[in-house]
């Protein structure tokens, strides 16, 4: 199995809180991701790419593997901060 996924990572739960509540109302992941998210993958409006379950830290791998596809979660936390996910597709 492996799952298209992007996310965005923040320092500290309230800031990952803030921009859930403002993808909520419409604004772009892609975008947001730019401007918020500490991974490198910021540059890519946050897209990690495909990964493979325990690729990722186990709380990531929870949410890819587990959760409802195309729907924003989070805050999820991890020794990296805090991440809103979204899991594009699964295969």
């Amino acid at each position: 199995m492996k799952a298209g996924v992007c996310h965005i990572l923040v320092k500290d739960k309230q800031q990952a809180e803030e921009l859930k509540r403002q993808l909520a109302k419409g604004a772009n992941f892609q975008q947001l991701a730019k401007k918020h998210s500490l991974c490198p993958s910021a540059k890519k409006g946050g897209d990690l790419g495909e990964v493979k379950p325990g690729q990722m830290v186990k709380a990531f791998d929870n949410v890819v593997f587990k959760k409802a596809t195309l729907t924003i979660h989070g805050p999820v936390k991890t020794q990296f901060g805090f991440h809103l996910i979204k899991t594009l597709y699964r295969m």
